[in-house]
């Protein structure tokens, strides 16, 4: 985005500095020996400034088209210590590796990797732990446990997505499942669903809540009373659901990074 400046009045009347000023993207903090950027959005339709972290991102600051550069950073700095205290919240990260612990339709599973085996990820247990075996070489064991439950969020999803629809009598056009920070599902007008393949992490009937709550739309396009009347009757734990990602979403974005 590029703002003009306007800079004097000429013989024929205003003129106006046509060369570009860019917009400001990034406010440098230095919060307790901590570098931190603040990523900058204008957006059009703001009507006030906010701040927000996203789940494992870096704080964005999204403001309206017309604040001007220093009243933005008056903003971001103003709200130093608030930023500090949240990111000093985070949970740590916790990557994909042998010996790891990665929850899986909510049940904690440990990463057992098989450098001499064939094939690419499968689920085992060992004197009653559940492990999440991978086979090949070790810098591959990262990539090869996210494809893995990559494919399982994508057949749970379409299990639950199949079995809604049809209760609802609606055509879903697409599902893709992807990585996702800050929705776990959209839904177009056109009946195309997608979802954040990290679902697979959480219990199932919050997989299962959010598969209803996308094949909702289908039906109301809004948040309106009858569109969650519609959710709660085909995913009955919708509030349990809720609850569980409000408190515990969050943390699925840090598992599977740092690595």
């Amino acid at each position: 985005m590029l703002f003009f400046q306007r800079y004097r009045f000429g013989r024929f009347g205003l003129r106006w500095n046509l060369r570009a000023t860019p917009a400001l993207r990034e406010i440098d903090l230095d919060l307790d020996g901590t570098a931190v950027a603040v990523t900058v959005r204008r957006h059009a339709r703001a009507r006030r400034t906010t701040l927000r972290i996203p789940s494992m991102g870096a704080p964005v600051v999204t403001a309206p088209v017309g604040m001007s550069d220093a009243a933005l950073e008056r903003f971001v700095r103003g709200h130093a210590d608030w930023l500090a205290d949240k990111l000093s919240r985070q949970t740590p990260a916790r990557p994909f590796e042998d010996g790891a612990f990665v929850p899986v339709r909510g049940v904690e599973h440990r990463i057992d990797h098989h450098p001499g085996r064939r094939g690419t990820m499968w689920l085992d247990e060992d004197d009653g732990q559940p492990l999440l075996c991978v086979a090949g070489e070790e810098q591959y064991v990262a990539r090869r446990v996210t494809d893995g439950l990559k494919r399982m969020a994508r057949a749970d999803l379409e299990a639950s997505v199949v079995r809604h629809a049809a209760a609802v009598n609606r055509t879903v056009t697409s599902l893709k499942v992807k990585e996702t920070r800050s929705q776990w599902g959209s839904c177009t007008n056109k009946g195309a669903l997608s979802f954040s393949w990290r679902l697979i992490m959480a219990p199932p009937f919050v997989l299962d809540y959010v598969a209803a709550h996308e094949v909702a739309h289908l039906v109301e396009h809004n948040h309106s009373d009858r569109f969650w009347r519609l959710t709660e009757k085909l995913a009955p734990q919708t509030p349990e659901a809720c609850r569980w990602l409000k408190q515990q979403g969050p943390h699925l974005f840090t598992i599977g990074t740092g690595g």
